[in-house]
C-alpha cells in the first residue's frame, strides 16, 4: 500500500459544517478507505471515464439522426446538422472558461454539476416538440458538457502518479471510443425501432450512475490557480462565439442552409475580422479566455493543432458513411453497424497500445506514426470502392491510427502545462476537439453538397486525407521540444482528498 501521504485537513474547519446553499459549493473528499488505497487513481480515472463514454456516445449516435430528423421537421441537411454545430459551438466557447473556473473553485464540484446539467438537458432533447426547441437544449447540454470535457484530463493527469500518466489518459481515450464504437450501433438500433428521442434519452440512466461515482471516487482539486481566483473574460468569450458561429455559419450557408449566397462571403469576413479582435483582446486581457503563454511552451500550439485535425478526421466519416450509405439505400441501422468498425479500431489501439507498441517509442514517436497511418487509411479509401462491404477494412484502420495518435497527442500537450493550470489546458484540449468536429461536420457536409454524386465522396475523403497529412506535418516541426517533467506534476495515488 502506498503511504497516505502528508496529513489531511478536514473537508471544513470545526464548527463550520457548511448548511443549504454553502453545501452545493465545496468540495467533499472521497471516503479515507477509498482515497488511501494504492488503486485509488484507477477508481477516479474509471469515474472519468463514464463522462468521456457518455459525452462520445452522445456525439455518434447523434449524426445517425439526421435522416430521421429532417424528414420529421422537414429540414435539410444544412439546418439538420445545427443540431450538432450548436452544442459544438458552446463547447468551443465554454470550454476554456469552464476550465479556468474550474482550476480556481474545485474540479471535482464543477464536473459533478456538469453531469448533472448534461444530464437533465439531455431529458430535455428527448421530448423537444421541434428543430428549434431541440437546438437550443442542445446549446443547454453543451453547457454541462463543458464542465465535464473541460476537466476530464484534468482530473485524470493528478489522480494518476506521473508515470502511470499516459496509460491513466489512454484510459480515460478507451472510454470515448467505447462511447463512439457504441454509438453507431446504438444509435441506428434506437433510431429504427422506438425514434430519435431516445437517442438523447439514453444518456439519462449513463449521467445518474456516473454522478453517484463520481461523488465518492473523485478526489478533491489538490492545487488550485489563485491568480485571478477564477476570473472569466466574459468580452473573450462573446468573441470566441462570435468568431466561430460566423465561420461556421458561413459554411452552412455554402451547404444550402437557404440564404442568399452573398451572405456567406459577409460571414467569413466576420468570421476574420472578430478572431483578429479576439487574438488583440486575449494578449492585453489581464485575464485572458486563452493564455498565449501557453501555446508557446513544449509545442502546446502544435499539439493542439494536431489534435483539432485528429478530431476533424475521426467525425468527418460519422457524416459521411451514414449519408452516402443511405443515399445508396441502406439502412440506419445497417450504416451504424459499418460504421463501427471507425471507432472500435480507436479503442483497441487506445486500451492496447501501450502493450503491444514498442517501449522505446516515445510519445512524439507514437503520435507521428499514427498520423501515418490517419494518412494511409484515407488513401486506402479513397482507393477501394465505397460500399458497406469494403468499407469496415479503411474505416478500421484509421481507428487503430488515430488511437495511437490522440493520447500520445494529448500527453505531450499536457505534459507542457504546468499542474496549476491542468484545468485550462485540458479545457484548450478539449476546445480543440470540439472545433475539429464541427470542422468535420461542416466540412463533410458543404464538400457533399458542392459535388454531388460519388465524386462528392471521393472529394471528401481526400479533404479529410488533407487534414491528416497536416496532423502528420505538426509531428514533424521544430516546435515540438522534448518537455522536462515538471514537480508539479500528479502525485502518487493517496496524496490527496
Amino acid at each position: 500500500m502506498l503511504p497516505a501521504g502528508p496529513p489531511q485537513l478536514p473537508a471544513f474547519p470545526p464548527g463550520t459544517a457548511p448548511r443549504g446553499w454553502a453545501r452545493l459549493t465545496r468540495e467533499r473528499p472521497r471516503p479515507d478507505r477509498i482515497r488511501t488505497r494504492p488503486w485509488a487513481w484507477r477508481l477516479a480515472v474509471a469515474t472519468v471515464c463514464f463522462g468521456a463514454f457518455m459525452g462520445q456516445l452522445d456525439a455518434s449516435i447523434v449524426t445517425l439522426t439526421y435522416r430521421s430528423l429532417g424528414n420529421e421537421f422537414h429540414a435539410g441537411p444544412a439546418a439538420v446538422e445545427w443540431v450538432s454545430l450548436s452544442y459544438l459551438l458552446t463547447l468551443v466557447a465554454m470550454l476554456v472558461p469552464a476550465g479556468r473556473f474550474s482550476d480556481a473553485r474545485g474540479r471535482k464540484l464543477m464536473y459533478l454539476y456538469g453531469f448533472a446539467v448534461f444530464t437533465a438537458a439531455s431529458a430535455a432533447c428527448g421530448l423537444a416538440p421541434g428543430l428549434a426547441a431541440l437546438v437550443a437544449f442542445r446549446v443547454v447540454q453543451a453547457l454541462g458538457a463543458a464542465l465535464m470535457q473541460a476537466n476530464s484530463v484534468a482530473l485524470v493527469t493528478t489522480s494518476a502518479p506521473a508515470d502511470r500518466m499516459r496509460s491513466a489518459l489512454g484510459m480515460q481515450a478507451a472510454g470515448q471510443a467505447v462511447g463512439l464504437a457504441l454509438g453507431p450501433t446504438v444509435g441506428g438500433a434506437l433510431v429504427a425501432t422506438v425514434g430519435w428521442h431516445w437517442v438523447f434519452l439514453v444518456n439519462v440512466p449513463i449521467g445518474i450512475v456516473s454522478l453517484i461515482a463520481g461523488h465518492f471516487l473523485l478526489p478533491r482539486t489538490r492545487t488550485r490557480q489563485r491568480d485571478g481566483a477564477g476570473k472569466v473574460d466574459g468580452y473573450g468569450v462573446l468573441l470566441l462565439a462570435g468568431a466561430s458561429t460566423a465561420g461556421l455559419l458561413g459554411l452552412s450557408v455554402s451547404s444550402g442552409l437557404g440564404l442568399p449566397v452573398w451572405t456567406a462571403a459577409v460571414l467569413f469576413v466576420a468570421a476574420l475580422g472578430i478572431g483578429r479582435s479576439f487574438v488583440r483582446r486575449q494578449s492585453t486581457c489581464a485575464h485572458p479566455l486563452v493564455d498565449l503563454g501557453l501555446l508557446r511552451s513544449g509545442g502546446t500550439a502544435s499539439g493542439l493543432l494536431g489534435g483539432l485535425c485528429g478530431y476533424l478526421v475521426l467525425f468527418g466519416p460519422l457524416v459521411l458513411v451514414p449519408v452516402v450509405l443511405g443515399r445508396d439505400g441502406e439502412s440506419v441501422l445497417f450504416a451504424g453497424l459499418v460504421l463501427t468498425a471507425l471507432p472500435l479500431g480507436f479503442a483497441l489501439a487506445a486500451t492496447l497500445g501501450d502493450r503491444l507498441l514498442p517501449p522505446r517509442w516515445d510519445d512524439r514517436a507514437r503520435a507521428r506514426i499514427g498520423a501515418a497511418g490517419c494518412v494511409a487509411a484515407l488513401l486506402l479509401m479513397a482507393l477501394l470502392p465505397f460500399t458497406s462491404a469494403v468499407l469496415p477494412l479503411p474505416l478500421g484502420l484509421l481507428g487503430l491510427a488515430l488511437g495511437v495518435f490522440t493520447p500520445a497527442n494529448n500527453t505531450l500537450v499536457m505534459r507542457a502545462v504546468p499542474a496549476s493550470s491542468a484545468g485550462t489546458g485540458g479545457g484548450m484540449v478539449n476546445m480543440g476537439r470540439g472545433m475539429g468536429t464541427a470542422l468535420g461536420v461542416a466540412a463533410v457536409t458543404l464538400t457533399l453538397h458542392l459535388v454531388p454524386g460519388a465524386a462528392g465522396t471521393r472529394t471528401a475523403v481526400a479533404v479529410l486525407a488533407a487534414f491528416a497529412l497536416l496532423a502528420l506535418a505538426t509531428t514533424l516541426t521544430t516546435l515540438w521540444k522534448p518537455t522536462p517533467r515538471k514537480p508539479t506534476l500528479p502525485k502518487p495515488a493517496g496524496a490527496g482528498g
